[in-house]
């Protein structure tokens, strides 16, 4: 399998663009060798420029829930880009996709479109301040927001994989007001409340996808639930990874505990740049320019996204069984890959949700941040480059989630679990 042409390509980019990529994880620096750059994708696939085929099981890192080039979403795509790319004033799409998402989450009466999960969080969080009149914030450590000041504090995801758990740049003073607290541990989340009186609210993945798949225990949902209401601080549930991927109707239709906001992102956008929070009526009210809440955004709502959007959102309700099928294959593929690590006397912990999968060489079962970091990396990365060369490609991160598509088939699984086998039998054979 040549690669000189993606090579090529890099070295290009990082005369022009900081390592290369314009996002860190893709830069491949946690599982060696060079980026591959893509050229097309089509369903289930993605041709890098040297003509390479893979299985793509990141799928542009969740949105793609019917696969590259759905037909159906392209269509909806060309027809909105005929009538104009962005018009900076409403349109009817965003009333029609603020419906489609209202009438399947129970939590959200209202809600605003933005143009990225970043965006969609820092939004929540100055509304939850807003509506508390407080300042201080809880969040978990390994769970990944978005790269906003308050939030790059122990986060997962990219700023784990290059071993930077906060960042450069980002004042004391803004993070002084972000509290830490352990997944799954709700102790120390009554240590927070317990330190401080002036919470405006807790966030946290409630199916965390960035330190790896690690979903969030029900009675650990219920008991923050409980200390929210409690102590008068807002729930808020960033779903921009899991929000339809985990389940069609959110977190809080499988695990018992409502929120009061929820980020959404990734399919809402059927593969456009979109993110989005909701809320109760009550809390969104506080919102300009209904109230003193401001925010705002030129390309919020822009008609090509909402078009997108509108078409995924669309499709996946008219096909609810999609999501047990594809709970099916996921595990089909983590179960298959498991059973052949331990063959080679490789232990691995698996885990699904929806079309979401995540694995981990790690003896114990992982819980948390701390359990994450404790899986052996090495073998990931040996592993990654593995599939790779056998024409399968997985996130570049092991603290990243993976992803099933519809275009994603039952033969393409088999294909996988078999190519599994020659990859931890050549490492283990050394």
């Amino acid at each position: 399998m040549g690669t000189q042409e993606s090579l090529k390509a890099f070295n290009k980019a990082k005369d022009l663009i900081p390592g290369g990529v314009n996002s860190p994880v893709r830069a491949f620096s946690s599982v060696g060798g060079s980026p591959l750059f893509i050229a097309e994708g089509k369903g289930g696939y993605l041709i890098d420029v040297d003509g390479n085929r893979y299985v793509d099981f990141v799928q542009s890192w969740g949105p793609l829930i019917f696969g590259h080039r759905d037909e159906s979403i392209e269509a909806a795509v060309i027809k909105a880009v005929k009538h104009g790319l962005s018009f900076g004033a409403p349109t009817e799409a965003e009333t029609e996709l603020a419906e489609l998402v209202v009438s399947m989450f129970d939590s959200i009466d209202k809600i605003r479109f933005v143009s990225s999960g970043t965006e969609a969080v820092m939004s929540a969080i100055r509304l939850a301040r807003g509506f508390t009149g407080r300042d201080d914030i809880v969040k978990f450590t390994g769970c990944y927001h978005g790269h906003s000041d308050s939030l790059l504090v122990e986060a997962g995801s990219g700023a784990v994989t290059f071993g930077n758990p906060s960042s450069p740049g980002v004042p004391a003073d803004f993070t002084k007001h972000t509290l830490l607290a352990t997944y799954n541990d709700i102790d120390s989340v009554k240590n927070c409340f317990a330190d401080c009186s002036d919470i405006a609210c807790v966030i946290i993945e409630p199916i965390a996808g960035n330190m790896g798949l690690v979903p969030a225990d029900k009675e650990f949902l219920l008991e923050l639930r409980k200390i929210c209401d409690e102590n008068g601080a807002l729930l808020i549930f960033d779903e921009v990874m899991s929000g339809f991927r985990a389940t069609i109707n959110g977190a809080e239709s499988i695990t018992g505990t409502k929120p009061d906001i929820v980020t959404l992102g990734k399919v809402i956008g059927g593969g456009m740049p979109v993110g989005a929070f909701g809320a109760r009526a009550e809390i969104m009210a506080q919102l300009s320019p209904e109230g003193p809440v401001y925010q705002a955004g030129t390309l919020s709502g822009n008609p090509v996204a909402m078009a997108a959007g509108l078409a995924a959102l669309s499709k996946l309700k008219k096909n609810v069984l999609v999501m047990s099928v594809l709970n099916s294959r996921a595990t089909r593929l983590v179960e298959g890959m498991q059973k052949e690590a331990e063959s080679c006397g490789i232990t691995m912990q698996i885990d699904t949700r929806g079309s979401m999968f995540g694995f981990f060489f790690n003896e114990k079962p992982v819980k948390n941040f701390a359990d994450a970091c404790n899986s052996d990396a090495q073998l990931f990365a040996k592993f990654h480059s593995g599939m790779l060369r056998e024409g399968f490609y997985f996130a570049c991160s092991l603290y990243e989630t993976g992803f099933i598509s519809t275009a994603t088939t039952d033969e393409m699984i088999e294909d996988t679990i078999k190519a599994s086998a020659r990859v931890f039998k050549a490492i283990t054979d050394g």
